[in-house]
């Protein structure tokens, strides 16, 4: 188990500037999406306006995160559970001005501490990950994009791009190293890609997520700033699937991928493959009927284990243009066709809309809708799969899809006609 000491930072600001492919890079003035946490009669909260953009969250002081972790671990009651520290923030975690000092206080917890998400881009001199290490971390997750320092400075704008190559060097050799790249075509694919590999596993790194490039609002740029960076067209998901899997082939990594996939635990939607159609038995039958609401990448997959549940009668699955269920707007919404919806929507339980303002979009041609927030997540990503087996993700998975027809089975309840 995990506990999360978040040390804060501002995307672009306590980073040493945006990556130039960066989520967060040309953000315009924030306005407010909607999400499940506003209050019923208004649009906007903090979560769905300055929490999404993550514009306010200056980089907290190490005595109050190191108090908050203490506090956690009081009260928390984790006495017999295999712990770890995860430090993380908006920012980058090597950029805080003061993680040396809070990894020598954890130290003293003796507990061992995960580094979130990194650049490495506050590591002047590599010994830095050498006191890191000394101080009790034992995993971390680098943002890596190319084992050659031009590129690293160039996309990056990292101003000590051979010191951070040689802290992932360190980090590989003593530490349970995740390495990550964003994959730009033309830019770190390719033999680029191949020869970061042949480095990280020759230093000794455990795994490499790729992750591919978002250019566009329907990739997932909700924050009015696509395109990142012009005539630059990203993998589509299929050569994005073929690419991960190519790379899991060739290489003694951990390889995974998102928004997809996880050639190993068969991440995402495992129980979607006919091989897997045994599990679908735990999960309960579905007497409601519903439209399901989804993403692009995942409906799919859910048609998939839809039929296989025998249930494409009562069941719908409708695609919006957004490759991410989870970053679904009012947008997404306003062009759905809707006379392919049932009278009950379930929509992804973290889209970024109000529940008013979806009842009412999606209720526009008379026809009075119930719209119901689905499940957080149906399965599992590529960040998240990689410490995870195929049989972690089977359960997460009929954990999911059994609230899922939970859902279905309460709001789309029909009672029968006599």
């Amino acid at each position: 188990m995990q506990i999360i000491a978040d040390v804060g930072g501002i995307p672009g600001k306590d980073c040493r500037g945006f990556c130039k492919y960066c989520y967060f890079r040309k953000v315009k003035e924030s306005h407010p999406l909607g999400c499940r946490n506003c209050s019923p009669g208004k649009v906007g909260c903090d979560t769905c306006t300055d929490g999404v953009a993550e514009t306010k969250n200056e980089f907290i002081p190490p005595y109050v995160v190191a108090s908050t972790v203490q506090n956690t671990l009081m009260m928390g009651g984790f006495k017999d559970q295999d712990l770890k520290i995860n430090i993380s923030g908006g920012g980058d975690v090597s950029c805080y001005p003061n993680i040396e000092e809070l990894t020598n206080t954890f130290y003293q917890f003796g507990i061992p501490m995960h580094l979130g998400y990194t650049s490495g881009k506050g590591i002047d001199d590599a010994q830095m990950a050498s006191n890191l290490i000394n101080h009790g971390v034992e995993e971390v997750t680098f943002t890596v994009f190319a084992a050659d320092a031009y590129l690293r400075k160039k996309w990056m704008s990292d101003p000590k791009p051979e010191e951070s190559l040689k802290a992932v060097k360190r980090f590989s050799e003593s530490c349970e190293m995740h390495a990550a790249s964003v994959i730009i075509p033309g830019v770190n694919d390719g033999e680029v890609l191949r020869e970061t590999c042949v480095k990280l596993e020759d230093w000794g790194a455990e795994a490499l997520i790729l992750m591919r490039f978002a250019n566009y609002t329907h990739q997932g740029l909700i924050l009015g700033n696509e395109p990142l960076i012009k005539d630059i067209e990203p993998h589509n998901i299929q050569e994005f699937d073929a690419l991960v899997r190519d790379i899991n082939k060739e290489f003694n990594l951990r390889v995974t991928g998102t928004p997809v996939c996880d050639p190993e635990t068969e991440a995402p939607f495992a129980i979607s493959l006919d091989k897997n159609k045994v599990f679908l038995q735990f999960i309960p039958e579905i007497t409601g009927e519903a439209t399901i609401l989804t993403s692009a990448v995942a409906a799919p997959y859910i048609q998939k284990i839809i039929d296989n549940l025998e249930a494409d009668d009562k069941v719908s699955v409708y695609a919006v243009e957004k490759d991410i269920g989870c970053l679904i707007t009012i947008e997404d919404l306003k062009a759905v066709d809707l006379k392919e919806l049932k009278e009950t929507v379930i929509i992804p339980g973290r889209a970024f809309v109000h529940d008013l303002e979806a009842q009412k979009i999606l209720s526009q041609d008379g026809i009075d809708r119930l719209v119901a927030r689905g499940p957080d997540k149906l399965t599992v990503d590529g960040e998240m799969s990689s410490t995870f087996t195929r049989e972690d993700v089977i359960e997460k998975e009929i954990e999911a899809f059994r609230d899922l027809v939970g859902a279905i089975n309460f709001f789309g309840f029909k009672p029968p006609k006599h």
